[in-house]
């Protein structure tokens, strides 16, 4: 028991290091680092489990934790992060000289199994963006929320932290601070500029009642919270009789999905939804595809 306790010591001792040479020499968020710690811990249950030291851990062994994922029954894309996260902190160790050799650098990521993303169809956008004459102070502010995120396509967490001053009004642009700290450019322009007016300059201010603050989704304590944004979001479209459930990210995938039924280039749309990887958006490519064999088979009088 003594030695599993200094060799769990020992180990969070290069866990910490570890989280931050991510922070502070790789400018990762603290997202990523959060969900790499959360991996971590999972590889430290494994250890525990079978009694290894993880500066003692073969190959074979490696593999064993691939498979210990893989039968724990998480989402392929889950088992694939734990285990890349894992193979970092070894080449971390092997960096700092702790270990010669990585024993995770041959051991493949389990195939991830891309799901289509969810999104509105059409008669669910025309009905979701009807507009409701209110005088209520947050529920005009939730419709606000809900066309500014389809106008933008940005991530909950980058809507939330926009402040006043990331945004150019006389070229319906926002500085955006996406994942792995990169900025980028993005249009407001198809948000309807009467809704973002009356927002900015009569209902944030009564809503904030002498608050300060600088982010643009606010509640009466302040700054808008992501969870309180999702529930924001569940709760508007509910109240639009929508079936389907609805979160910022299927307005996030409903925008690149329009966007390329309309005739967007599949790079442009990729640069505005901040994707590193030209394959991250490809995916949206199978849901246009999916629509055009739809209106074939509908439409074709000799199908």
């Amino acid at each position: 028991m003594y030695k599993e306790s200094c060799i769990f010591i020992c180990m969070s001792s290069y866990l910490d290091s570890f989280l931050e040479y991510l922070a502070y020499e790789l400018n990762y968020s603290k997202r990523t680092i959060k969900t790499y710690k959360e991996a971590m811990g999972e590889y430290q249950k494994f250890l525990n489990t079978f009694h290894y030291s993880f500066l003692k851990i073969d190959r074979e062994q490696a593999n064993q934790y691939k498979s210990f994922l893989v039968n724990k029954n998480y989402e392929s894309k889950t088992s694939s992060l734990y285990l890349s996260a894992v193979r970092s902190f070894y080449r971390y160790l092997v960096e700092i000289k702790a270990l010669d050799d990585n024993p995770f650098s041959h051991i493949k990521n389990p195939k991830v199994v891309k799901k289509l993303p969810n999104f509105l169809n059409k008669s669910e956008s025309e009905v979701l963006f009807q507009e409701e004459k209110t005088n209520n102070d947050l529920e005009f502010r939730n419709e606000f929320i809900v066309q500014f995120l389809y106008a933008t396509g940005l991530r909950v967490s980058e809507a939330c932290n926009i402040k006043l001053s990331d945004m150019s009004f006389s070229s319906a642009t926002i500085k955006v601070m996406g994942k792995g700290s990169k900025e980028r450019i993005v249009f407001y322009k198809a948000c309807d500029p009467k809704l973002l007016d009356t927002y900015l300059k009569e209902v944030r201010p009564r809503i904030l009642n002498g608050i300060q603050s600088d982010y643009l989704f606010v509640s009466k304590t302040g700054r808008l919270t992501t969870r309180s944004v999702e529930k924001i979001v569940a709760g508007y479209t509910r109240h639009k009789n929508i079936k389907s459930r609805v979160t910022p990210h299927t307005l996030r995938h409903t925008f690149a999905t329009d966007l390329l039924d309309s005739g967007a280039d599949i790079r442009s749309v990729g640069e505005m939804l901040g994707h590193e990887s030209l394959s991250t958006t490809q995916i949206y490519t199978h849901v246009s595809a999916d629509r055009l064999k739809e209106v074939y088979q509908r439409t074709h009088p000799r199908k």
